[in-house]
């Protein structure tokens, strides 16, 4: 159980890669999908967060579903932020080459999610075509893989 025990700096280390990456993500998520190929709005994108939980009903649901499509999205952020703190000692790799591990990580993210998470979730997904799998990957690595490794190495040094 010691393994869990996480003193302040440990805290304030997985905080600080759990808003960055968070904040990051979210805010690319917004600009590409919603500015650049105007596919969605800020607002629908965090209740498509929110129907993982709520389903139908969250695109219905208003102010409260988009805030806790925010919420969700911090927590998602948490769960790879905990996890990077926790793999970073075992994994020498990982102190080595911060941008190679960030990479990495934002496709195992990437990967966790896309061929995990949302299958289980929204039963009959089908995966993203070539180009959007592309897309979806490069923001997740620049926006949260990278930030992660960076901040964790950096405070854990």
């Amino acid at each position: 159980m010691s393994v869990l025990k996480i003193g302040r700096p440990g805290r304030n280390t997985i905080l600080s890669a759990t808003l960055v990456a968070g904040a990051l993500d979210i805010l690319a998520a917004f600009l590409v999908y919603a500015v650049i190929l105007e596919k969605t709005s800020p607002s629908r994108i965090l209740m498509s967060i929110a129907s993982g939980i709520f389903g139908k009903a969250a695109y219905s649901g208003g102010t409260p579903m988009i805030i806790t499509g925010l919420l969700l999205h911090f927590l998602i952020a948490f769960i790879f932020s905990v996890f990077y703190y926790f793999i970073y000692p075992g994994l020498s790799f990982l102190h080595r080459r911060k941008l190679l591990s960030g990479i990495l990580y934002g496709i195992f993210i990437w990967l966790v999610m896309n061929l995990g998470v949302l299958p289980i979730v929204f039963k009959g997904m089908p995966l993203p075509d070539p180009a959007a799998a592309l897309l979806g990957v490069a923001i997740v690595i620049v926006a949260v893989g990278i930030p992660i490794a960076y901040i964790v190495s950096t405070a854990r040094r």
